[in-house]
């Protein structure tokens, strides 16, 4: 018998983000994961720029950095019929990966595959104190009461079974959880897209077999539209093809791996093969996020198409939201609405994220000719009338910044509401704003240091603009309750500009809660909603 506040179940990005995240906040917790903890075949590569904060947050960002592709790796996205044969379009994107931030973050986007990722999250959640991680434990059913959960857990390497009571239980264990199946949530053929197929293969610098240059993300493209894409791991030598593959399932050794290999780079080279591999792709919002005790989180709340990178964010950007709060109830200054918000803000940004994967991937079929491939002036003509259509279409995908930085938990029931215009969510661009809702936005400070390094634990009070007044009432409000609240005053008028109100209350995750002109005329009140117990 173990007793543990939180027992995570599911060892990929998202559980182990959930774990450096409670242990971060010094609550104890137990992750399970049935696999032994390697990761031997690429998934997510992604890591936008809120991810980069978060990491930045837990002291991994370096590590994540160093882990992915090489500094200097441009991360142009490239359209072609293959890498040997006609280029079609090609977007630049000068602020993705490398070092330094930007106006708008203190980080940049990566590229770092869960080959790499997952081992930089398993060693720093490893390395923390509460935070305990079992491989080769597969967890098999659960009770709940209004107590707590009772898990049991079955040890593959002795084949015994323990029994785990926990306050709380979170899903983490992707579509085809066993948690999901006991809530009567089955996935089933819910939302399939189709069932991809994956080449894994080795070759060194295979850049320097064509003419294209080095590239992060290569989308092939025949008479029908993209057929696969191609994208560096390691910047190196490992690579990935993806096939977009049927509406109905095949078996991935029915693929000519070879002949696949040939046709995306256009030309016969050495090369080692090291898996062919298929998955489903899917769009799927859970119903619900929390039963009970019992929480779900990324790959078991929602998948996407990955076109576009967003899935594993959205699952992290679940754990931050679902951490601070669960870690507010165990420390006992949680109200009883408070995990009842995790759904009302998280459940809005899957729905817009995975609405946008399913559109970039229905954007591909760029239905064209057989002369596309012509060195004719029709086949040119064709061509440049794709570049500008695909042009105009994918901006929004590969240069936009507003999908990871942009959405603001608008009805959050945590979050006090001031009548305010929303800035336009477009999903390509971030307008900063203090909107309760919001991503506090992020400032430059004298000290070299971001204003976001200033948000994590407790909630922070910004004053801001050289103001003088007295927040004392509301400290006193959040001291009755123990909520943690440190006052933070900043003179800098770009700040105080950039934040549009003197006093900025902000969140633990970062996110605006509420602001004012002058303190709220009820400070209870107002502690009282942000902490959920109204």
């Amino acid at each position: 018998m173990i007793d543990i506040p939180v027992l995570i179940v599911g060892g990929g990005p998202v559980g182990l983000a959930m774990a450096i995240e409670l242990g971060w906040r010094g609550i104890d917790c137990l992750l399970v994961e049935q696999g032994n903890g390697s990761t031997d075949f690429p998934r997510a590569n992604t890591i936008d720029l809120r991810s980069m904060e978060f990491c930045r947050r837990w002291g991994i960002a370096d590590a994540v950095r160093d882990a992915g592709l090489p500094p200097d790796f441009p991360h142009t996205a490239l359209y072609a019929t293959s890498l040997a044969g006609y280029e079609i379009a090609r977007f630049e994107r000068g602020s993705h990966g490398g070092t330094g931030g930007s106006a708008i973050s203190p980080e940049r986007p990566q590229r770092c595959n869960q080959l790499f990722f997952d081992p930089v999250l398993r060693a720093h959640a490893d390395a923390m104190e509460g935070v305990t991680l079992r491989h080769s434990n597969r967890f098999e059913s659960f009770t709940q009461d209004s107590d707590g959960v009772t898990a049991t857990v079955r040890d593959l390497t002795t084949d015994t079974e323990q029994t785990i009571p926990a306050t709380y239980l979170i899903a983490c264990c992707g579509g085809r959880s066993p948690i999901r199946k006991s809530l009567g949530i089955e996935l089933g053929d819910e939302g399939v897209l189709g069932y991809p197929v994956s080449v894994f293969f080795k070759t060194e610098a295979l850049w320097a077999r064509h003419d294209k240059g080095k590239t992060a993300l290569n989308f092939l493209l025949d008479p029908g539209g993209v057929w696969a894409t191609l994208i560096p791991l390691d910047g190196k030598e490992l690579w990935r093809i993806t096939l977009h593959g049927s509406k109905t399932y095949t078996d991935p050794a029915t693929n000519d791996a070879h002949d696949i290999i040939r046709r995306v780079v256009g030309a016969d080279f050495e090369y080692e093969l090291l898996s062919v591999g298929n998955w489903t792709r899917r769009e799927m919002v859970a119903p619900q996020y929390r039963y009970g005790r019992v929480f779900l989180a990324g790959d078991s709340a929602h998948q996407n198409t990955p076109t576009g990178g967003y899935g594993m964010n959205t699952g992290l950007g679940d754990a931050v939201d679902l951490g601070w709060k669960i870690a507010a109830m165990v420390d006992g200054w949680g109200g009883e609405a408070l995990l009842d918000s995790y759904e009302a803000d998280r459940r809005p940004v899957a729905e817009r994220n995975v609405a946008e994967a399913t559109a970039n991937f229905k954007r591909r079929s760029y239905a064209t000719s057989d002369a596309l491939c012509d060195a004719t002036p029709d086949g040119e003509e064709i061509r440049r009338t794709l570049s500008a259509k695909i042009i105009d279409d994918n901006t929004r995908q590969h240069r936009g910044q507003g999908i990871a930085l942009g959405h603001i938990y608008e009805n959050s029931p945590i979050c006090v509401a001031d009548g305010a215009t929303p800035p336009a969510d477009t999903v390509a661009d971030y307008v900063p704003s203090s909107r309760p809702g919001a991503r506090a936005p992020h400032a430059a400070l004298p000290d070299g240091i971001s204003i976001l390094d200033l948000f994590g634990h407790g909630f922070v009070l910004l004053r801001l603009g050289g103001t003088v007044i007295d927040t004392a009432p509301l400290g006193a409000a959040a001291d009755r309750c123990g909520v943690p609240l440190t006052v933070t005053t900043l003179n800098d008028s770009s700040i105080a500009k950039l934040y549009e109100f003197p006093l900025v209350l902000v969140r633990p995750d970062g996110h605006v809660a509420w602001r004012g002109h002058t303190m709220p005329d009820d400070p209870p009140a107002v502690m009282d909603r942000v902490r959920g117990a109204t």
